[in-house]
């Protein structure tokens, strides 16, 4: 059994390796290449970026592209480029568009990684006969019981299974994650010792498609009928002032309003259908209850039986919940205080066991209950 947990000799295993450009991925290939696999870096082209700002960093762009190249060269790997540009347009993109312009505040990250990156690439490296698909995320996997488990990264700064909740278990019997146990300043240092070009390279901030984070522009291009006038509505139903369309507003903003108030108004609602949104104080943006859609489950639904935690924002803290599993649905009362829950946000369920956050899935938040608001004006 090899480090990976594969019955064969290093020589004989043949991995893929998923290359953004990045110090990550690239520490990933070199340490597989170290170690006598036999390694193919691939890097995905996702979006045309001949407008990308100089001082974005996003991934999976031209320079991105070049740098992946340069590191397989410089390690002696084979590395290919598949251009899943229409792919990405229409899976993610349009995806995140219309998400917008139903008033939910999305996550195309998660979308990414949901179909082009692990859908897409977990079948082209099969038709490869790949024995494993490798990636620079920072999770940790261990293997129990005949598959594979996800948990919370060792370097809880830099978790990201938060955006990896949607991973079947058929990919992630098929994926591994070398950086999983090991914390980012090691990461680099791994970098600085190989003298991989992309040592000292930035991480990728923004979403890759949206320069500078301006997501509204994005959305004017593609739907300009978005940007639609309506009105701006306080809890009580009465119009207080006017919006110049839903798209500038997320759950839970206060910039940006522009109506004055003796206490700090924030958005608490958007309701597409009529293009109204609705604004109150903090209270109202409390959250007790959630409702959940297009489910991933990994591991037993007995674990949902007893209270189990959940995180509804890549950044947030961990909440205690109880969970009710439907069919594709779920029913979350939130047992902690929260605020600002967004439709379009993904909730992620964890179990503590004494390896640590155990990931069992999650899905899309589809409805919120406030806690101080009417539910005739909850999304």
């Amino acid at each position: 059994m090899n480090s990976l947990g594969i019955n064969k000799s290093n020589k004989e295993t043949k991995v893929v390796v998923a290359m953004s450009g990045g110090v990550d991925s690239s520490v990933v290939a070199a340490l597989m290449k170290q170690e006598g696999y036999d390694v193919t870096g691939i890097t995905l082209k996702l979006y045309d970026d001949t407008k990308q700002s100089k001082e974005g960093r996003q991934c999976c762009a031209g320079q991105d592209i070049l740098d992946a190249k340069r590191v397989s060269e410089n390690i002696n790997i084979d590395h290919k480029i598949l251009f899943y540009q229409k792919k990405f347009k229409s899976e993610v993109i349009d995806s995140f568009i219309d998400s917008y312009a139903a008033g939910e505040t999305p996550i195309p990250c998660v979308q990414c990684n949901q179909t082009v990156k692990f859908r897409d690439l977990f079948k082209y490296a099969k038709d490869l006969n790949a024995d494993a698909l490798i990636t620079g995320h920072y999770v940790s996997r261990v293997q129990r019981n005949g598959h594979a488990n996800m948990y919370k990264a060792k370097d809880q700064n830099r978790d990201q299974s938060y955006f990896l909740f949607s991973t079947t278990q058929a990919q992630l019997d098929y994926l591994r994650f070398p950086l999983g146990e090991i914390d980012k300043s090691e990461t680099r240092a791994i970098a600085e010792k190989l003298k991989l070009n992309v040592a000292t390279k930035p991480d990728s901030q923004d979403i890759c498609f949206v320069p500078n984070g301006d997501y509204a522009s994005v959305i004017k291009k593609f739907r300009p009928e978005s940007f639609k006038p309506g009105k701006i509505i306080d809890i009580e139903g009465n119009q207080i002032g006017e919006h110049e369309g839903i798209i500038n507003y997320t759950i839970g903003q206060r910039k940006g309003i522009k109506i004055a108030s003796n206490n700090p108004l924030y958005v608490v609602n958007i309701d597409a259908d009529k293009n109204t949104i609705v604004v109150g104080n903090k209270d109202c943006l409390e959250v007790k209850q959630i409702k959940l859609r297009d489910l991933n489950i990994l591991g037993s639904k007995k674990e949902f039986n007893e209270e189990i935690n959940i995180k509804v924002r890549s950044t947030g803290r961990l909440l205690k919940a109880k969970v009710n599993l439907l069919e594709n649905y779920a029913d979350v009362e939130i047992l902690d205080k929260e605020t600002g829950i967004s439709p379009g946000q993904a909730c992620v369920f964890y179990s503590k066991d004494k390896i640590g956050d155990k990931v069992l899935g999650g899905g899309w938040i589809h409805k919120t209950l406030n806690k101080n608001l009417s539910t005739k004006l909850t999304t």
